[in-house]
Formats: C-alpha cells, sequence, structure tokens
C-alpha cells in the first residue's frame, strides 16, 4: 500500500484476527478485533538484474517473513497455549490458521501459483472463462515437491515446473498444522466484483454505447433515496474506489436500457449479462445465506455465461480468460465452508491501512520510519487499554483510588485484548 503519493514510500503490513469473535465487533475497525503483527519489507531489489529471478527473491522473502511471523501458531497449535477469555475464564487453545484474506496477486504469492492461473483450483489456463468445475489443488499432493529444496537445485526447479508451481524454498505454510492452503483462499468483493469484473464490465459498456450516451443517461437519472448521482458522469473518472464502484451498480442497468447498439444488433444479451452479473454481486453480498440463495447465485453465473459471448461478438473483448471471472465459480464452496463473504472481505483491511499504516507513518519524522510507527502505535494501544479499563470501572460504580489499583484490575476488564493476545 502507499503512503505518500510523491516519495513513493510504502508499507505491506500484516494483520491478525481470530474467527470466534462476533461478526458485528469484527467488522468494526474501533473495536480494534484485528491486530498488526508486523511490516513486511518492501524493497524492489534493484541489485538484481534478472527480473524472473528479482521475482523469485522476493517471493522467497515474503515466504520467509511469514514464516517468521506465523511460527508460533504451528508450536502452539499442537502443544496448546492458555488463554484468557474476555469473562476471565482460563481456556486450552490450538490456534489453527485458518483462512488467508488478499487479493489475486497475494493469493498467487501464497499459494505459489503463477500469475494467471487460479490459486484454488486445477482448471487450465485457457479455460478461465468457461463455466467449468476443476478439481480443487491439494497441499499434500505438493508438499513431497518442495520437500526437495534441500537437495539438488536443479531437481527441485523440474519438479516445481513439472508440478506447475513455483520453486520456493521453505513455504511457511508447509509447518502449519490442519491447513490447506489452497482451499484457505476466499473470494474478495471488493476485488474480484467491484474493482475487477464491474470495472471491466464498465469498460465494456462504455465501449459500445459511448461515452456520450453512458454520461448523458447519469445526467438524467433522477435523485433517489441512498442513489449517488454522477452529474458529471462516469466516463471521465479516474482513482475510482470500490464504495463509488458499489454506487455505480446501483444505477448501472438503467444507463444502458433502450440504448441502441451499433450496427442494429439486439441488445438483450448485453442488457442479461449485466443483470445477471449484478444480481449475482448483490447476492454475494448477502449477510446470511441459505441454500436457495446460494444456488440463485450460481444460476445469475450460469446467465452471465451464456450471454457474455455478445462482448466479444462486438469486440470490446478479446477473451475471457480473466482469473477475476473464474474466481466467481468458488463463492458457493467458500460460502458453504466459511460463512458469508462480509467475514473475509479485505474492506475491513482497507480501513485498517488508515489506522494502522498510513496515520501512523504521519506522526513520524519519516526517517526510519517503521521503529517509529511501531512505538508509536504500542503508544496508541496502551491509551486505548487504559481508557477500556477507565470505561468498566466507571461502569460499575468503582473509584480509581491510586495506580495500584489500575494495575491489579480484573482480567475481564480487558475485553478483546486478551482475546486477541
Amino acid at each position: 500500500m502507499q503512503l505518500t503519493l510523491f516519495r513513493d514510500k510504502m508499507a505491506y503490513p500484516i494483520y491478525l484476527t481470530i474467527g470466534n469473535i462476533p461478526k458485528h465487533i469484527c467488522q468494526k475497525v474501533s473495536h480494534q478485533a484485528h491486530m498488526l503483527i508486523g511490516y513486511i519489507p518492501v524493497t524492489k531489489l534493484t541489485s538484481i538484474s534478472n527480473k524472473a529471478a528479482c521475482r523469485c527473491a522476493l517471493a522467497n522473502l515474503f515466504h520467509m517473513c511469514m514464516h517468521t511471523a506465523l511460527g508460533p501458531i504451528s508450536l502452539y497449535g499442537e502443544t496448546r497455549v492458555d488463554m484468557m477469555s474476555g469473562d476471565g475464564i482460563w481456556q486450552r487453545c490450538h490456534p489453527i490458521f485458518a483462512i488467508f484474506i488478499g487479493d489475486y496477486p497475494e493469493q498467487a504469492l501464497v499459494t505459489c501459483t503463477y500469475y494467471g492461473r487460479c490459486p484454488k483450483c486445477t482448471v487450465a489456463p485457457g479455460q478461465l472463462g468457461e463455466n467449468l468445475s476443476s478439481p480443487l489443488r491439494m497441499q499434500r499432493d505438493v508438499l513431497d515437491t518442495y520437500l526437495l529444496s534441500d537437495g539438488d537445485f536443479y531437481a527441485f526447479h523440474h519438479a516445481c515446473h513439472e508440478a506447475g508451481m513455483k520453486p520456493i524454498y521453505h513455504l511457511f505454510w508447509e509447518m502449519l498444522l490442519l491447513t490447506d492452503i489452497f482451499h484457505l483462499i476466499t473470494p474478495d468483493i471488493l476485488h474480484q466484483l467491484l474493482q475487477g469484473m464491474v470495472k471491466h464490465l464498465i469498460t465494456w459498456l462504455i465501449s459500445i454505447f459511448g461515452a456520450t450516451a453512458i454520461d448523458s443517461q447519469c445526467q438524467a437519472v433522477p435523485p433517489n433515496h441512498k442513489t449517488l448521482l454522477f452529474t458529471k458522469g462516469i466516463t471521465t473518472l479516474s482513482h475510482i474506489s470500490g464504495h463509488e464502484h458499489k454506487k455505480m451498480c446501483v444505477i448501472l442497468l438503467s444507463l444502458i436500457v433502450n440504448q441502441l447498439v451499433p450496427g442494429g444488433l439486439d441488445p438483450s444479451h448485453i442488457v442479461r449479462a449485466v443483470c445477471a452479473l449484478m444480481d449475482f454481486l448483490f447476492l454475494a453480498s448477502y449477510k446470511s445465506h441459505t441454500s436457495n440463495t446460494i444456488s440463485l447465485m450460481q444460476d445469475h453465473l450460469t446467465q452471465f455465461h451464456d450471454n457474455k459471448a455478445v462482448f466479444f461478438d462486438l469486440r470490446v473483448q478479446k477473451h475471457f480468460n480473466i482469473p477475476k471471472l473464474h474466481g466467481l465459480s468458488h463463492y458457493e464452496s467458500s460460502i458453504q465452508l466459511f460463512g458469508t463473504t462480509d467475514n473475509y472481505n479485505t474492506e475491513q483491511s482497507e480501513c485498517l491501512h488508515i489506522d494502522l499504516a498510513k496515520d501512523a507513518y504521519c506522526a513520524t519524522n519519516h526517517k526510519e520510519e517503521y521503529s517509529q510507527m511501531m512505538k508509536w502505535l504500542e503508544c496508541q494501544e496502551k491509551v486505548y487499554h487504559y481508557s477500556a479499563f477507565v470505561n468498566w470501572r466507571q461502569q460499575w460504580g468503582h473509584e480509581l483510588s491510586s495506580p495500584a489499583q489500575i494495575a491489579i484490575g480484573p482480567p475481564g476488564a480487558y475485553m478483546l485484548t486478551v482475546k486477541m493476545a
């Protein structure tokens, strides 16, 4: 993520949360249900002239950093660790790496799959745009390949090439118990749908109907409750956020109804494709699901695939081998395994960037900023802990008579901070 606009300062934070925190608490950044566990070094390794070798070195650096950060999980997952819950009761806990939340480049980096392939299944690169179901990747099938990393260099690289995996030394997830990294990759509405397929769809519609027609329809949209009006149109906007794309989806279908297609072609397939993708997006964003809603979501995805050829016929898209389009086929299984998509949407981590990275960087003198950022964040956490304790004591009518009384306060006063320890 970018820390500044002009000085090219970047940060790569790692966030951690636990799965038993209620959704209404976990989704609010102010409740601090997520914690920052470190920053991965951001470097371009300009000393390595070969681009392929540089990318391989950066991937190995990432896995080594994640190995260091998540090493205790492997140890305590097997032996257990005693933790105190918010009600003051000690629990025997076996922490397990449950899911990984990230966009597509990070998913490919974590699973060691090549860019342009699915990080979850074995679909062929040329069939990403087809509505097909392929066998899922299995971690046990690739671990034998990575056990050769300490042996002969050429044999290891050849084995990785045969398996279709990147040659990475000592993956961070090879030590984790009860973990299959390919199953733990979750959908991401922000990057797959809003900043992915919706962005592609808007580009296709502008190419078909023209910027003038789309913008004139935007200006003709009447004011309505919870509807964002784009009075200057949408074709000239740049750096569009996920929130703005979400607002565009509300009016997108109205922008193309009764529009004339060049050449006098039938616009019904375009309307059906747009309607199907919008229905899939809205269903995928549900706060709760049933078997009927999941089945309906798959029906809309099938409808989009049945009508997507119109964009190829109109020559606005050359192919549909888009990894983000293929990723929509895994929403059904992920929702059945891990719950609704708001549990693992990256919109929360984007909000965390403001509090745990950008604000922390602004508090430094911009020289050796990482150590200053960590000290500033530690100070902010102590202030939050103290405020939570004071509020708890005031709630129960106790008086703060001395600092010693604060130090020996009841265990339950620390609420979520104890659960995240």
